[in-house]
């Protein structure tokens, strides 16, 4: 037994890897990792082209492939591959754990981050090429993502949202989260109970942007101003993510929930994303030691599950003193920071970066496309 077992078994905590790549699925490693702990896997553009253009092992696969795809078409049949043999390795998690676990992710295009529709149609194809029920098609929840997820769960398929930078937006999200399981309890004869949803709410990105316009304004401050602000600094995330658990909780009781409950709905788990420490004055476990808690899911890179495994302490912190999470949240807005525009800027700085991942490998692939088959046309 590990530290990772321990944070299912004692604290109801699921801890994922945030990393997939084609080596660690074939050569055993994913397994390895499951066999520690590890109860599920995310995914995104960029930790694709990070695999994909650091390894030989899809080289042959994508020469193949050129004969009857574009280069894009070629990267999705790429990427399906990945995410089935994952799913297969995750397999007798989920059944073991009769569904609530043993999932892979994977995103729609970052092109469709504003496009409702694409969306929607992305959503569908995604879960009908890849089929497996252990499967979780990543949605941003950007203003016009957050309705096709409404109409994806409507549709009976699973969802990660990705990119919550907000707790107005996470509001928005877990609403359209039961909108959509109403709108599919409607038609009567639905299983609710085959719908799984995340709410993947990022963390560490949080505290470098406020930490970042705290020290402005702390080199404009005098000295016991400035000692105020720097004082802030490395608050916000944590508070945010631990005030984010208790409106989950909220939403999730009461009358209406109930109504979906006994129609055999499962709640939507809040997902902590983006925990890695970027600040390397701050402790490495930072945002994960203190986001421990039911019915939450902790998705680590490499390095921070590493961490965790040596020197995690599986106990519950999530909801510890909520008071004091209210408080560091009014601290920093106190002292002007504008959290709304923290969000937006995040969120925008998010879309831009997977789509810039996602940009880059097809320039890639189209460079290795014309070095393999010279004057071809992708």
């Amino acid at each position: 037994m590990t530290k990772l077992h321990d944070l299912y078994d004692r604290c109801g905590q699921s801890p994922w890897l945030d990393n997939l790549r084609r080596d660690y699925v074939r050569g055993g490693r994913l397994a390895e990792l499951v066999d520690q702990g590890v109860r599920g896997v995310t995914s995104n553009p960029t930790i694709f082209a990070k695999a994909i253009e650091g390894e030989d092992d899809y080289d042959e696969q994508f020469r193949q492939l050129l004969a009857d795809h574009d280069v894009e078409g070629a990267y999705w049949e790429l990427v399906a591959t990945d995410i089935q043999e994952a799913a297969e390795v995750l397999a007798p998690v989920h059944q073991a754990s009769g569904g609530v676990d043993g999932y892979v992710s994977v995103e729609v295009s970052p092109a469709l981050a504003h496009d409702t529709a694409g969306t929607v149609a992305a959503a569908r194809q995604l879960h009908a090429r890849i089929a497996r029920p252990n499967v979780l098609v990543k949605i941003p929840a950007t203003a016009e993502g957050v309705p096709a997820i409404r109409q994806v769960i409507a549709q009976g398929l699973s969802v990660n949202v990705t990119l919550i930078f907000s707790l107005e937006r996470y509001q928005e999200v877990m609403e359209a989260y039961l909108a959509g399981l109403e709108e599919l309890a409607a038609q009567g004869t639905a299983d609710l109970s085959r719908v799984r949803s995340v709410a993947s709410f990022f963390v560490s990105r949080v505290d470098t942007e406020v930490d970042r316009r705290l020290g402005v304004l702390a080199d404009q401050a005098d000295p016991d101003q400035a000692a105020r602000y720097r004082a802030a600094m490395g608050k916000a995330a944590v508070a945010q993510a631990q005030l984010a658990y208790q409106r989950f909780l909220r939403t999730f009781s009461g009358p209406r929930w109930a109504a979906l409950a006994a129609r055999g709905a499962k709640v939507q788990r809040p997902l902590w994303a983006s925990t890695s420490t970027k600040n390397p004055a701050y402790p490495d476990l930072l945002y994960v030691d203190q986001l421990i808690g039911p019915d939450t899911v902790s998705t680590m890179p490499d390095e921070t599950l590493a961490a965790f495994l040596d020197h995690g302490t599986p106990a519950r912190t999530v909801d510890r003193d909520p008071q004091a999470a209210e408080t560091a949240l009014e601290t920093v807005g106190e002292l002007g920071i504008d959290l709304a525009d923290v969000a937006r800027v995040l969120e925008a700085q998010g879309v831009a970066a997977f789509g810039a991942s996602f940009d880059d490998l097809l320039a890639e692939l189209r460079r290795k496309a014309a070095a393999l088959a010279p004057g071809r046309q992708s």
